[in-house]
């Protein structure tokens, strides 16, 4: 059954057919000319209805983008002189240009928007804020064909009321040169003596001149911006980095790459969170700790399940030479030898280009800088529970030392949290030998991904012994009068004490703001530094990137913003680089592994965004099944109809590596058909992508295609 949309859009093609097939002879000046007698007489007779009629002609022919418009803006100055001509022309095509535009935003936009999804989120954010100042410079231009103006101002966020004004005013200059050039018709020889050379390059000039006056008003907001402070006639350094974590590593490296002099400066140890209380050191105890899972449930493999025994210190020690083992890629010496200057001490921006650091050994170091960037990570949150100060209380940060004390695994161990954190430690600390209860407010863990997901962890983190407690929200923290430790939690009312030996804060983290000199400034902050697509601040040659800047706290989205920091910041007097999010992955690190990347259920239904899924369970997979890992499912997002893939959810083993290969898709516009036809090795876990794209392709084949194939062979085998 034909919808709304389908047969406007088959209305509109054959008005412009029709209208083509009219005017296929062409319709010239010299008809105008020929006819131009019999059209003032009508005029001078029924003047309104001429007035009129001409009016919703000329809308009409704007609407559906047929050649005549020309034509009759000249037939306008002929009939109705300068004056009355120009009002005619001016709302007439300003209300069919109005019309074009909403027709296409109602059949394509959608489309359209669904197809490249988040590629189009710079442009959509672009036109939201300046997409009249771009199509007034689109109108000022007539040699620029209007009806593909139209078209394409459709498929944007562009209000319809800014298009028709800015259009309206927009278009007038070259309607006044066409009206005009109508009272002088007798003069004329031919439409294309009207735009000569000259004329067009006003045009240009004239379409020239509000980007000018952009520029111009930038210069005059930047020299206000920065005209409390004196700028330095030379500098001591290119780049000066604030924070030696992911972010800040990065951008040092690529300045000193470049031959820019940078300093890099650092207040505790460079390699950041990641390699010293984050990545690192959490996935070396998950390693520990799954091995010890699989001991005991050694039988799975044909062997004799056994008890570990569990030596701490030595899982500790371990886990220290894993860090010491990657320390030599983020070390001092490394960078220096790299070219960067680095230097061991508090920084502080004490105005636009000038930084004051008090080293380490006591000393102060001012320099001056062309460009700065602010890559001071992120702390861990703690709760403003009562007594929780007062409790012992370990964070993602403090845990390390402690356990390292330690030569058992501790007996009770509280987990504050069910994100990603939070289910990594509580499922490593169980399987070492801790009763380990979590805590998560949430009606559920992992609260950002698909219900599935989240089931499938919670299922998991039990069967090692971890008792969870959703929708359970953390009131205050105590002693007992033994002088133990107690959690008091509620649900619905009901209150819960919880005794415990360590209690684990996981419950998000904070970007490190504090005494970096923003305040002093006026550098908006929020939940992060505040910055614009560029990783810029309010300062430009200020730039945020990693935890601090947001949107994402990961290590590899740190690297990625540090790409576009430093570029904007050494090279953005050339040329800028807006930071790209649209294929973001990440990675849970439980057992089994959980990855994503781009839309799950739950974001494409908050957002509105059709979609399919296909599915493929581990159960299936050849090389789960001979490794007693057949549990877990690929899960993909397609537009609907269409091999694009919208996102991916993995769980199950090896679910961060297996995810790369989808990222790259996303990345590169590839869809499900071109996986499908990619080889993969035998037995892997990577035959998962191949087979869900077989899931897909079954899915959607027409079973039309299939009857006349089972003619086809029944044909073929003489039947």
């Amino acid at each position: 059954m034909m919808n709304r949309k389908s047969g406007l859009a088959i209305v509109v093609l054959a008005a412009i057919v029709c209208g083509a097939v009219v005017l296929r002879d062409g319709a010239s000046l010299e008809d105008l000319k020929r006819n131009l007698g019999v059209l003032s007489a009508w005029k001078e007779q029924s003047p309104i209805a001429a007035a009129i009629i001409f009016f919703l002609i000329y809308t009409a022919v704007t609407a559906l983008s047929l050649p005549l418009a020309s034509l009759m803006t000249i037939a306008a100055g002929a009939l109705f002189g300068l004056v009355y001509g120009s009002l005619l022309v001016s709302f007439a095509s300003s209300l069919g240009a109005t019309l074009a535009f909403l027709t296409s935003r109602y059949l394509l936009r959608q489309s359209v928007q669904a197809r490249f999804g988040n590629r189009l989120d710079a442009v959509n954010s672009g036109m939201a804020r300046d997409g009249g100042f771009y199509l007034f410079t689109l109108r000022l231009i007539p040699i620029l064909p209007f009806f593909l103006v139209n078209l394409l101002m459709g498929l944007t966020p562009i209000k319809t009321r800014t298009f028709y004004w800015v259009s309206q005013l927009g278009m007038l200059p070259a309607t006044l040169v066409y009206v005009n050039a109508g009272t002088q018709i007798a003069r004329l020889t031919d439409l294309a003596g009207i735009l000569s050379p000259g004329l067009i390059g006003s045009f240009v000039l004239l379409a020239l001149f509000p980007w000018l006056a952009k520029i111009a008003v930038g210069l005059w907001q930047r020299r206000r911006l920065y005209s409390r402070w004196r700028k330095p006639a030379a500098f001591d350094r290119n780049l000066v980095v604030i924070g030696a974590g992911a972010a800040g590593l990065v951008s040092a490296y690529i300045a000193a790459a470049v031959k820019a002099r940078v300093t890099l400066v650092e207040s505790h140890k460079t390699g950041g969170d990641c390699l010293n209380y984050g990545c690192v050191p959490s996935k070396a105890l998950i390693r520990s700790a799954r091995l010890a899972h699989q001991m005991r449930h050694a039988d799975r493999y044909g062997l004799a399940a056994t008890t570990p025994d569990i030596d701490f210190r030595s899982i500790m020690a371990r886990i220290r030479a894993v860090i010491r083992a990657i320390e030599p890629h983020d070390s001092i010496e490394r960078y220096t030898a790299l070219g960067v200057d680095v230097v061991e001490g508090r920084a502080r921006i004490v105005d636009p280009w000038t930084v004051e650091i008090a080293r380490a050994d006591g000393g102060k170091t001012t320099l001056t800088t062309r460009s700065i960037i602010i890559a001071t990570g992120a702390a861990p949150f703690t709760p403003p529970l009562p007594g929780i100060e007062d409790s012992g209380y370990l964070t993602s940060d403090t845990l390390w030392d402690h356990l390292a004390a330690l030569e058992q695994a501790p007996r009770r161990v509280v987990v504050l949290g069910g994100g990603p954190i939070g289910v990594e430690l509580a499922q490593a600390l169980a399987r070492l030998g801790s009763h380990v209860t979590q805590v998560e407010m949430a009606p559920r863990i992992l609260i950002r991904e698909d219900e599935d997901v989240s089931l499938c962890a919670r299922r998991a983190l039990e069967a090692d012994g971890v008792e969870i407690l959703t929708g359970h929200k953390a009131l205050a923290v105590s002693r007992e009068a033994d002088g133990s430790r107690v959690i008091q939690v509620e649900q619905n009312g009901a209150e819960k004490r919880i005794g415990f030996d360590m209690l684990v804060c996981a419950v998000g983290r904070a970007p490190r703001l504090a005494g970096f000199g923003l305040e002093e400034l006026g550098i908006p902050v929020g939940r992060t530094v505040v910055t614009n697509g560029f990783m810029q601040t309010r300062f430009p040659n200020i730039l945020a990137a990693g935890d601090v800047a947001g949107p994402y706290q990961f290590t590899h989205t740190a690297s990625h913003q540090a790409w576009y920091a430093s570029v904007n910041a050494l090279f953005g007097i050339v040329r800028k680089f807006r930071a790209d999010y649209r294929v973001v992955p990440w990675a849970t690190f439980i057992d089994p592994e959980v990855a994503r990347v781009g839309l799950n259920e739950q974001e494409a239904r908050e957002q509105n965004i059709a979609y399919e899924v296909v599915r493929y369970d581990m159960a299936e997979l050849d090389r789960a099944i001979a490794d007693s890992a057949a549990r877990g499912f690929v899960k993909v997002l397609t537009a609907p109809g269409k091999d694009r893939i919208l996102g991916v959810t993995i769980v199950g083993e090896h679910a961060g590596d297996l995810l790369a290969e989808y990222v790259l898709a996303m990345k590169h516009g590839l869809g499900l058909n071109r996986i499908l036809g990619t080889i993969h090795t035998y037995p892997t876990f990577s035959e998962a992508a191949k087979y869900t794209a077989g899931e897909w392709r079954k899915a959607h084949v027409s079973p039309r295609t299939l009857r006349f194939l089972e003619w086809f062979h029944a044909w073929r085998r003489g039947a």
